[in-house]
This record gives C-alpha cells, structure tokens and sequence, in this order.
C-alpha cells in the first residue's frame, strides 16, 4: 500500500500478441477417446483480464452481481475464500475492494469442455508456407466459448507439432472441409490482401431437403445476425449484402446434393440462404428446427420475433437434450443466452468480452475478418464451470479446504481430472453425450481457390449420388 493507505496498482504487462500456444498450454490437459468422441480430461484453468473502464470505482462483489449474473454472489465468495480469485496476484480476501485502473485480475476455474467427434484431422497439404487440412464436423477453428483443447488450432499442435500458426479463414464449428492456415506472418498477410481484393473463391457442397431446382440458383438476399451468443442468423432487408451461387448436383427422390458458391463471406451464408430457399440441410441443427414454424423459414416467414424464436430454438434443443451440438450449455443461456445480442461483429474475441470473468459460448466462425484474429489466448477463450441454485454455497463450511483439487498443471496423470471440484456443478452433473452422428452436418467446404494455389478435400460419403441414410 502507499503512503495514506492507497492500493497500489502495479504498472500493466506487455501481453502476448497474436495466436500463440506452446507446450505449457498443451499439457494442461490430454484427450481421451470414447463412444466415437474425442473428449477432454477437466482441467483447472486461469483466466486474466485488466479492469473494464466502466468497473473502475466499482466494488468487485458489484461487478460480479452487475456483469456476471451466471453465477451466484455465493460463487465468488467461495471462490474468494478458496483462493481462487486474485488481484495484481495478490489473493482476494474482500469482494468490497474497490477496483482501479489496470487492475489486473485472476480467476481459477475447474473447466469442462465439449466432447467432439473423433474423426482425425486429415493435412491435405503443408509446406514452408501454409498447412492445409480437412476440419471434421463439429470441431471450432480456434479457442472460444467453452472450447479449447476440443479445438483443430490444439488439436494440431499437440497431435502434429503444428504450432505458431495463422489463422487464415474460418469454417462454422459444425462445417467440415477444407481449412488453410500460415506459417509465417508475411504469408498471412499476403493471403489476407487477397481475401480483401476478393481474389478467393471457395466451393462448398452439401445435402438439402427436398428436390431443388436443376437451373443455377442466385440467392442475394442480406442476413441479419439475431443473437452472436447462440448463433443464429436470418434473412432481414437490414441486414448485410451477400450473394450466394447454387447449383444441384444429383437428387435422390427425398434429398439433394447442391454445390454452393458464396460470393460474400456472411455468417451462416449458406446454411440461411438454403432456408429461404426452402430447402434447409438435411440436418441443420439450427435452421431446420421447428422452431421456425411450419415452413421453418422458407420466404423469411417465421412468425416469431427474434426474442421468441431464439426461445423456441433453445427450448427445442433442450426437450432433446442436445444444447451441446449448438456448442452452447445452460451457464450460457443465464447470462442473456436468450435474448438478442448487440454489437457489430459475430467473433470470437468480442464476444468473450462480454463476460471476461466466466466467458460464454462460441458463435459462427465464417468469414475471414484480420480484425477478429484472437489476439491473447490467455484472455479471450475462458469458460467457466457454472453453479446453479441446487448447490448452497453459503452453507460450505469456511474452514474446508476448498483450494485446487489435484494436478493444477494438469498433466497427464494428474488428478485434476480424477477428482472432483467442490465449487464445480459440472462434476455433480450427469450429461448425455451427443452420438457422433449427431455431431455431423451435411455442409462441407470442398475447395478453397487463390491467385497462386487451389486446395481441395475428397467429397464426403454423405454427398455422393448414390448415398443413402
């Protein structure tokens, strides 16, 4: 303290800039397989971020019961008490401290990811320059939400020594197909120019409802982002121009395989392009639903505000049990899950922002934005175990242990993972697992074209002619 009994706030650090991970992250944890699922092994977390501007002057029990309704005031008091939280690394012993500017706080989570599908990750090629690969369904590109190591940028850096390296475009978690990444800053910045100068074109194929059109169908109408939090999108005369080519490849008698050609890079392009259309993926687990009403969106009829439909969407995948394929769990939806998000950009960073104390759930990964780039991995890619009202923490006895369970580093053959957290609901909770047909949709990025390269993946079992369910 100084002289008068200020705190003192210790100078900012310099953070790590651009997507960097490197073995310490990647022993926090190991994968283990089952069921057709690649799963991860819990693991204690810590996530850093500076004092907000606007938390400045406020108490950190008023930030927490303002900002972070996800989980209960009785959360961060046991937490504070386990010695969970800590200020400028200084444990927090009063959750009425006053914060100041360049704060630095910490706070340790007992964290749970997602299992995804244990399809391997296939490199179609690599150079001095690129990697290129073929991304399995239901995997994210990068860390966000509540993935981290259940993701192709870990998945590649522990699996194959791929590290250090550029994102350069963006699939949707649940798109398959081909995925480009940089080696070198000076390689990324190249490609990027191209993506500014539109010099890419990218070839996708997938499977629809019903028979479409044999003629070249042109779809341009703009999309409107309704929530970045559970990802979801529609046509709207205020949304952003796009235009998308589709043409039909083969027809079945109940489904067809349509090469899609979009012009613009718009989140969820596709996917709500084909729903206005008429003729949604055969498996869309976000505009197939009949939450969309009768017709499930064809014209952009709904019926439904945006408040309602994302209710419905929501309330849907719940009776089914299946929140998990949307990437998203009930901790999300308690913090404004439901209602429509606002803000100009659908990433990743932004988005985590949003909550930096416990994070929240991935939104769409699609069109190539420099400015959505990941900029520290230790602050934006937070998820947080949540507590619900079934645990009274106000009762925990003060004088347990309620420190770290395990191997806080969280490696492999540690206990972290063997034991459970005191202060987790995600180890006193039982959920289904999603099987891996589930984790699949019929979308999948065949060719990614540039001014000097041309990748391309195999087609998918499920887009060939003579394909049957």
């Amino acid at each position: 303290r100084l002289a008068g009994g200020e705190r003192y706030v210790p100078p900012p650090r310099k953070l790590n800039t651009g997507v960097s991970f490197g073995a310490e992250h990647f022993a926090e944890t190991s994968y283990y397989f089952e069921g057709g699922l690649r799963k991860v092994r819990p693991y204690y977390f810590d996530f850093r971020t500076y004092c907000k501007g606007r938390w400045v002057g406020r108490s950190l029990l008023h930030v927490f019961g303002t900002e972070f309704r996800a989980q209960p005031l009785a959360y961060y008091r046991a937490a504070a008490r386990a010695g969970r939280l800590r200020l400028n690394e200084e444990p927090v012993r009063d959750l009425d401290i006053v914060l100041k500017n360049n704060d630095f706080l910490r706070n340790t989570v007992h964290r749970h990811e997602p299992p995804v599908t244990a399809q391997p990750i296939r490199i179609l090629a690599e150079d001095e320059e690129v990697v290129v690969v073929d991304k399995p369904s239901s995997l994210p590109v990068h860390p966000c939400g509540r993935f981290r190591h259940n993701t192709v940028i870990f998945i590649l850096g522990k699996e194959h020594g791929l590290r250090e390296l550029h994102t350069l475009h963006r699939l949707d978690r649940m798109t398959s197909g081909v995925l480009m990444f940089a080696k070198t800053a000076a390689v990324s910045k190249r490609i990027d120019e191209q993506v500014r100068q539109r010099q890419l074109e990218k070839e996708y194929v997938c499977r629809v409802v019903g028979e479409f059109p044999e003629h070249e169908v042109v779809c341009e109408e703009p999309i409107l982002v309704v929530s970045y939090k559970v990802g979801v999108c529609r046509v709207d005369p205020k949304g952003k121009p796009c235009q998308t080519l589709f043409q039909r490849l083969s027809y079945n008698g109940s489904t067809s395989v349509v090469r899609c050609l979009p012009r613009t890079g718009r989140t969820h392009q596709i996917r709500v392009h084909l729903q206005f259309l008429g003729h949604p993926i055969v498996n869309d687990p976000i505009y197939n639903m009949e939450a969309w009403g009768p017709d499930r969106g064809k014209g952009g009829k709904i019926g439904k505000t945006d408040e309602e439909l994302l209710k419905a969407l929501v309330e849907e995948h719940r009776s089914k049990q299946s929140l998990e394929v949307l990437g998203i769990g009930e901790e999300d939806l308690n913090s404004d899950g439901a209602s429509k998000d606002s803000g100009n950009s659908g990433d990743c960073t932004k988005s985590s922002e949003a909550d930096p104390i416990n994070g929240n759930s991935c939104p769409a990964e699609d069109e190539k934005d420099p400015e959505r780039d990941v900029k520290d991995p230790e602050r934006n890619d937070v998820a947080a175990c949540p507590l619900n009202s079934d645990i009274n923490l106000e009762t925990l006895d003060k004088d347990k242990e309620l420190g770290l369970c395990g191997n806080q580093d969280g490696q492999t053959g540690g206990k972290g993972w063997e034991e459970k957290d005191p202060l987790c609901v995600e180890c006193r909770t039982s959920r289904r697992d999603p099987s891996p047909k589930e984790l699949v949709m019929f979308l999948h990025a065949l060719r990614y074209k540039g001014a000097d390269f041309e990748y391309c993946s195999s087609m998918p079992d499920w887009a060939m002619e003579d394909w049957e369910e």
